[in-house]
This record gives structure tokens, sequence and C-alpha cells, in this order.
């Protein structure tokens, strides 16, 4: 029996912009996995507290970017898991939800770099296996254990939802058109 492979790619999301969505359909377009669920976090144990969106407000802005988009769709396991997320925890649980699929996690190469900081890395890597996505100024050096793949071709987004919402007004062309109705509405990021 043929099992779905699915990419868990984690965050934030605070607000989520169209490289988020465009990266996911790049990694499926390449064939790394069969669709991606962008995973809300509403906390992040390696991040401190951020300004912006209520957990509802960022809910509403990951249903509305990937509304329509083949292959990405939002997942909110982590709401319903004891906080502080942690990947591992969130992933055991998809796999016990689904077990039918198997899950990778998909990061960044920024991330990368501090994968020994996440909370059982090795178990992350042999239970489930990791994929590497390119970002700015951030090499990915050979070889990789088995079970990480680095898709080096994808193409690199230089944005950042920090950068978004420190000046929201002049970056909501870098939002799916739905997400920045719902900012504007809700006047979301207007104090920062």
């Amino acid at each position: 029996m043929n099992r779905e492979v699915t990419g868990i790619f984690g965050g934030t999301f605070n607000p989520v912009h169209q490289a988020h969505v465009e990266l996911a359909r790049g990694i499926v377009g390449c064939g790394a996995v069969g669709e991606v669920w962008l995973t809300l976090s509403p906390e992040n144990p390696l991040k401190a507290d951020r300004p912006g969106a209520t957990d509802g407000d960022r809910r509403d802005m990951l249903e509305a970017a990937c509304s329509g988009v083949e292959g990405v769709s939002p997942c909110f396991i982590e709401f319903d898991l004891p906080r502080p997320s942690y990947t591992i925890n969130t992933l055991r649980a998809l796999a016990a939800k689904y077990p039918n699929r198997d899950f990778r996690l998909i990061i960044g190469a920024d991330n990368w770099q501090i994968f020994n900081r996440w909370r059982q890395p090795e178990d992350i890597i042999a239970d489930f296996g990791v994929v590497i996505y390119p970002r700015p100024g951030y090499d990915v050096a050979g070889p990789l254990p088995k079970g990480v793949t680095y898709l080096a071709d994808l193409p690199v987004f230089d944005i950042s939802s920090t950068e978004i919402r420190s000046n929201i007004a002049d970056n909501l062309q870098r939002l799916a058109p739905a997400v920045a109705n719902i900012i504007k509405q809700r006047n979301l990021y207007a104090t920062i």
C-alpha cells in the first residue's frame, strides 16, 4: 500500500505571506512530498512572544491563504496539544491521527543550523525525516544524515513575517489578497 507523504511546514504565520505558500507549492511541485500542511503554532518555544494577531486571526489568515491552493492546506492540530508546541509531539500526534500517512518535517536552512536545539531532533529525523529549503545567508553542508533532504534548487525567498509586520502598509502586496483584507478589516499590526 502506498502511503501519502505529507510535509509539515510549521510556523507562527504572524502573518502568513505569499512566500510561505509559494514555498509549499514548490516543495509539492518538485515531488518531495505529495502535499504540504501549513501547521499553525500557537506558541513556539524558540521564539519570544511576538506582537501581532490573535490565534483566531492567524487561523483565519492561514485558511484564507491556503484556500484554492492545490496541495497546500492549513493544519491546526497544535491548538489541541499542550503548550509550548514541540515539533516532535506534533509529528507524533499527526502520525497517531493519520496512520495511513507518512510525515516529513519541512524547515529552512536557518532552522537546520539550530536543529540540535530542538526537542529530540534525532527522533524527528529517524521517525519522520526532514526536508530543508534554502534560506538567504545559510549554507547546508553535506553529507546530511539519512532521512534528511536538502532541496537546494528551490527558489530563495528573502522575506519574513517580522519584516512585513514592521511596515504593514507597504507590505500588503506580499500577502494573498484575502489575507490583506483580513488585516485591513481587523486593523491588525497597526500599532507596530
